[in-house]
């Protein structure tokens, strides 16, 4: 111990305290580091997460940062209200943080404790006419024994059933991409088909067949662009059969259609826009409209929030149903985002800002309804189309991604 005196004070300087503490301090910055180190080599599936710190952060909209800037620099209060300038209450973040529940979400009190509830989560970024939290596209599981093929159903009602393979209109279109095929039209989920068409099946899960089924729809679509100009390309690769013989869990079928579209944005430098294709588990009375006195499937756009350039789809998904709503009030049901354990939360919308996922109908609709529906969406997307490339937008297919 060293010390040292004047005339008014005296300062002791135990040198092992120093000593001590200087140890302890360098001891515990290793253990973080160590520590640190050891929890970021584990594969991700073993390491530790908030799932709660995760949803409150991801739940911090663009508003709300626009508002924090605005308090450094009133200048930006000069397009917002007096009410849009108030900033959420800390005390409400903090309860969202500490308990996982939203009082703006009624799922949130329940949601997180029923096995199998996580079907139902989602946001509605855009509410069609009559959309909310009880109707919400589901992103349903079928049983096992419903994807085996010897177990399949019975066709009924399938005899009237016109070819969709042929042209539908006889006069050229104003406008045509020519020889290009700038579309392409696949199915993750190939054999999601319809109850009207499976004798004996009642339950909406195990709606499935491989031969009645999305794939239709897509030659609906595919018709209705083709007549509209718009050169398409659709791939009827089974997902479902690659599935099942590689041994892999329906919830793999995101990671099967992915190479298709890889590969079809690789082999075809035209390629502007991937429609994935769906149909929803939902019943009649959600998935159907009455326009003009005719029924319609309804349409509804499904966005993957789990990768970086997500907002180019919503972008792209909204200006669609902006549209719809336009010439065919209530077909659409909106845009609903996913995200999180329950769901993929990319559906192959990583790959490209002009991805989509749209969910045709419901297991109750008819064919016929269903092919007004996709004679709508390609009026409604040819519109779109062409007019990005009238006033010189050029659409650039981006790089694969891997």
């Amino acid at each position: 111990m060293r010390s040292y005196k004047d005339s008014n004070y005296v300062i002791a300087i135990q040198m092992s305290t120093i000593l001590k503490g200087t140890l302890i301090f360098i001891a515990g910055l290793l253990s973080v580091f160590s520590m640190v180190g050891i929890l970021t080599s584990f594969n991700p599936e073993y390491r530790i997460t908030s799932n709660s710190l995760n949803q409150a952060a991801s739940s911090v909209k663009g508003e709300t940062l626009y508002k924090i800037l605005a308090l450094e620099n009133r200048s930006f209060n000069q397009i917002l209200t007096e009410e849009e300038q108030a900033l959420p209450s800390f005390s409400s973040i903090l309860f969202q943080v500490a308990t996982n529940v939203s009082f703006e979400d009624p799922r949130s009190f329940l949601g997180r404790e029923l096995p199998g509830f996580s079907i139902f989560d989602g946001d509605i970024l855009v509410a069609g006419e009559g959309t909310d939290f009880t109707n919400m596209p589901i992103e349903s599981v079928p049983p096992p024994e419903a994807l085996e093929s010897e177990n399949e159903a019975q066709l009924k009602n399938v005899g009237d059933l016109k070819e969709t393979n042929q042209k539908g209109g006889d006069v050229a279109p104003p406008l045509s991409t020519g020889n290009k095929k700038t579309v392409l039209l696949y199915f993750t989920h190939t054999r999601e088909s319809y109850l009207p068409y499976l004798e004996g099946v009642t339950n909406p899960d195990s709606a499935m067949h491989s031969k009645i089924n999305v794939t239709r729809v897509g030659e609906m679509v595919k018709t209705g662009l083709e007549d509209e100009g718009i050169g398409t390309s659709i791939d009827k690769t089974d997902v479902i059969q690659n599935l099942n013989h590689k041994g892999l869990d329906y919830w793999a079928a995101y990671q099967e259609s992915r190479p298709l579209v890889q590969a079809a944005m690789t082999s075809n430098k035209d390629l502007l826009y991937m429609v994935d294709i769906h149909r929803d588990s939902q019943r009649r009375d959600m998935t159907t409209v009455t326009i003009g006195g005719i029924p319609y499937a309804k349409l509804a756009f499904v966005v993957g929030e789990e990768h970086p350039n997500y907002e180019q789809n919503l972008k792209l998904a909204t200006e669609l149903h902006k549209r719809l709503e336009s010439k065919y009030k209530g077909i659409s049901r909106g845009v609903i985002a996913k995200k999180g354990s329950g769901t993929n939360g990319k559906f192959n919308q990583d790959l490209s800002g002009n991805a989509m996922l749209l969910e045709f109908g419901g297991v109750d609709n008819t064919f016929e309804e269903l092919e007004r529906t996709a004679d709508a969406f390609a009026d409604v997307f040819a519109e779109y189309y062409w007019q990005a490339e009238k006033v010189d937008a050029p659409l650039k297919t981006p790089a694969v991604r891997q």
